[in-house]
């Protein structure tokens, strides 16, 4: 005959994988704590400009239009890897004079071609928002969004 489970095994049983699960989560748990501390995605520090460009993206919703390392809307362009694209990465005059010309050059009204809205930027938000964008071009994604275009 078959011996069936009694109670204080049902228990045992509960107790013991309740127990072995709980540790095994706290042990990947302090693992995960370890990489994230160690391991750092920022390729340049968050200065003032920077943030002050975050500020900029914000207030203008540019993510309504343009993802940033994949998120947010496709109708423009990423911009998670632009200054790479432009070649100015490791240039923060470079980027700053490109994007104010970029955003000079945007067309006021052509019928049916998608635009960027004017903004009417001020110099020191345009330095801003280009230091923005470098700090997220520096940014370790490990490879993603995967974008090549140009």
């Amino acid at each position: 005959m078959a011996e069936f489970l009694t109670k204080s095994r049902a228990r045992n049983v509960f107790y013991g994988g309740s127990i072995f699960f709980v540790v095994v989560f706290i042990a990947l748990t302090v693992n995960s704590h370890k990489y994230v501390v160690q391991t750092s995605t920022a390729g340049m520090p968050l200065s003032e400009e920077v943030v002050l460009g975050k500020r900029v993206w914000e207030r203008h919703s540019c993510i309504n239009c343009h993802t940033l390392h994949g998120e947010g809307a496709y109708f423009a362009p990423e911009v998670g890897n632009v200054m790479t694209r432009w070649g100015v990465q490791d240039d923060p005059e470079g980027a700053f004079e490109i994007l104010q010309g970029w955003m000079d050059a945007q067309p006021s009204r052509i019928e049916g071609r998608r635009q960027m809205p004017q903004f009417n930027l001020t110099d020191d938000e345009v330095r801003g928002l280009a230091e923005f964008l470098r700090w997220a071009d520096q940014t370790d994604t490990q490879g993603w969004p995967p974008n090549d275009a140009g």
